[in-house]
């Protein structure tokens, strides 16, 4: 599972990227200095992989990590090919979501490639990259569709009213995330890897001194980007101010609470982009906790317990028996396994159990 990064040129894309997986892309003041797409792994942030090394004292804690991708600046006439749209285009449709970096921040020192600051705009230029480049591979299905109609059954017809559905959709301007579908079609849809189907998370990008002010609520561009994902069917917006993250990064754990602090902002936007990353694939974490080591393990929801046993090693889901559980809040209440087991709290489920965000586990297999 991976998120990628994408925006106008020098809207923040690569610093943020940066701070989110210390990777060390280039960042610089003109377009197209990243050309190549970066990629890098965030750690989720998730308290209650400390507060279980309290009760285990293990060697080492281990989070759940997230994939990012910073994809190139994109600009008016990337589907046709404009500032290497094309190439960059493609890296979209590799990843599963999409954070989109909206600048919201006024800067002289920073080109602007339109030459001013305008979120919808800045919104609807990328927008309308991706809307005409899935138009343009829906063409060309649409197509072979007519061609093989009388022999491809009913399956390949239904796909193909599909995706002249779809081609409609797009062609109104509206992203295809926005139009409502069955699960049968999602399926179909997600095959077709359309850019515009892709969930999004709008970040605006703000300078320290908006971003400290804390009226972040009454800022007109803010609000403008509000209104643009109210639309969306599942809005995510978030204000980050990209420079002070950076400037936080560089300094030690115990240090940046009072750095940011003394600037007047009570915390920054990334632990909580990283969360709401997570959750916009549909991803949770179970734990598991000993001695060596106290862990996150990523899952997708409604994954069942052999398929989560899987992921720690192929031999525990060939092999699987049972899993025994406890939820992390009554452990924590407990204070120690033992003490949650004389109460009746550790539970032994089985191969149609399915995970729950949370659940402390240890398997049972035998190969």
């Amino acid at each position: 599972m991976k998120l990628g990064i994408v925006g106008l040129p020098n809207v923040g894309k690569s610093t943020l990227f940066n701070v989110l997986t210390q990777a060390g892309a280039q960042s610089a003041n003109y377009a197209f200095c990243t050309i190549e797409p970066n990629v890098g792994m965030a750690a989720v942030p998730d308290p209650r992989l400390q507060a279980l090394a309290k009760l285990y004292h293990p060697l080492k804690i281990t989070p759940a990590v997230i994939e990012f991708v910073d994809i190139a600046g994109l600009v008016r006439g990337a589907s046709k090919g404009e500032g290497l749209g094309n190439k960059f285009l493609s890296h979209i449709r590799e990843v599963d979501a999409i954070i989109h970096v909206v600048r919201c921040f006024e800067d002289d020192d920073i080109i602007h490639v339109e030459g001013d600051i305008a979120p919808a705009r800045d919104i609807e230029t990328i927008d309308l990259e991706l809307i005409f480049s899935d138009m343009e591979l829906l063409e060309r299905r649409v197509e072979r569709g007519e061609k093989q109609r009388k022999v491809g059954g009913k399956a390949a017809a239904a796909e193909l009213e599909l995706c002249k559905r779809l081609y409609a959709h797009l062609e109104s301007g509206r992203p295809v995330r926005t139009l409502p579908l069955s699960a049968e079609e999602q399926t179909i849809v997600s095959e077709i890897a359309l850019l515009t189907s892709k969930p999004v998370i709008y970040v605006c990008n703000f300078s320290e001194q908006d971003f400290a002010a804390g009226n972040i609520e009454d800022n007109a561009n803010f609000k403008v980007v509000q209104k643009i994902a109210e639309r969306e069917t599942a809005p995510q917006v978030l204000p980050v101010c990209c420079e002070l993250e950076a400037q936080c990064a560089e300094l030690p754990p115990e240090e940046r609470a009072l750095f940011l602090s003394e600037i007047g902002v009570e915390s920054g936007g990334l632990d909580l982009l990283v969360q709401r990353s997570y959750a916009l694939l549909g991803l949770i974490s179970y734990l598991t906790a000993g001695q060596p080591e106290v862990r996150a393990w990523t899952i997708t929801r409604g994954t069942k317990a052999p398929q989560a046993a899987g992921k720690i090693h192929s031999d525990f889901e060939r092999g699987f028996i049972r899993a025994e559980v406890i939820a992390y809040e009554d452990l924590l209440a407990c204070g120690s396994l033992p003490a949650a087991k004389e109460k009746g709290l550790v539970r032994s489920e089985g191969k149609e159990y399915v995970m729950q965000d949370g659940d402390v586990v240890l398997f049972r297999f035998n190969v």
